[in-house]
């Protein structure tokens, strides 16, 4: 079991700094313990079947930035999966395919204030797939002009110094996409821990690496302060077992 994360914001992560991996986990599991049931083996070994997959919305450019900048933000190094071997990219593709990424059942009507609190709700006229599409279009062609290349042919120390500056809201996006970082990490934090019936969570690595349970029917026995690993599997919606 891993050390107790910290319990507000500022423990985390500092001002404009990028999240590192144990940001995205905690942040995803809200202050809960780090457990890991995946030897070094499995949870490192990049999965080829993503190489395979043919986007449903991203076109050819849009699918490298996804791809890269998910491998960033949950980085295969380290003691657990990372966004590529739990196939977030997957996961985000189909969402901005489907009804979430087209506000199906969004109210969308204006007046938009991209400068509301965010407590105020979506802000933008835009749905979430059209905020990746021009979006990812706007910092490839920033980083084209500031550092000669797409993102995604950026060195990985390159990509994460972007992610900071995009985080901090320093490179020039449209005021109605200047919460992209803010929409892609939480994808790609659902994308990590969602069901496997989403497309993310492949063979549900990151359940297995927080000793998370699943879907089964009853683990009452296991829901205690002792810092015990759960010693089963987990259970899918599906019904597929871990």
């Amino acid at each position: 079991m891993g050390d107790r994360p910290p319990t507000t914001w500022r423990e985390l992560v500092p001002p404009a700094a990028l999240p590192d991996r144990r940001f995205v986990l905690q942040a995803a599991l809200g202050g809960g313990a780090l457990l890991s049931t995946l030897g070094p083996t499995e949870a490192q070994t990049p999965q080829a079947l993503l190489d395979g997959y043919k986007p449903a919305y991203f076109n050819t450019a849009e699918w490298a930035f996804i791809r890269t900048a998910c491998a960033r933000l949950i980085p295969s190094e380290g003691d657990g999966p990372g966004a590529t071997e739990a196939q977030v990219p997957v996961f985000i593709d189909r969402e901005m395919a489907g009804d979430f990424g087209k506000a199906s059942d969004w109210y969308m009507t204006g007046p938009h204030n991209p400068s509301a609190d965010p407590l105020l709700g979506y802000q933008s006229p835009l749905p979430p797939a059209q905020i990746y599409r021009e979006s990812i279009a706007a910092i490839d062609a920033w980083c084209k002009k500031e550092k000669d290349k797409a993102f995604a042919e950026l060195e990985p120390t390159v990509q994460d110094e972007v992610l900071k500056e995009l985080q901090a809201k320093k490179i020039p996006l449209k005021p109605e996409l200047r919460d992209f970082f803010v929409l892609l990490l939480q994808n790609t934090k659902e994308g990590y821990f969602a069901d496997p019936m989403y497309g993310g969570n492949y063979r549900m690595a990151a359940w297995k690496y927080i000793g998370f349970p699943g879907a089964r029917g009853a683990y009452r026995e296991w829901a205690n302060d002792k810092g015990d690993a759960y010693p089963l599997g987990p259970v899918s919606v599906s019904g597929d077992r871990g």
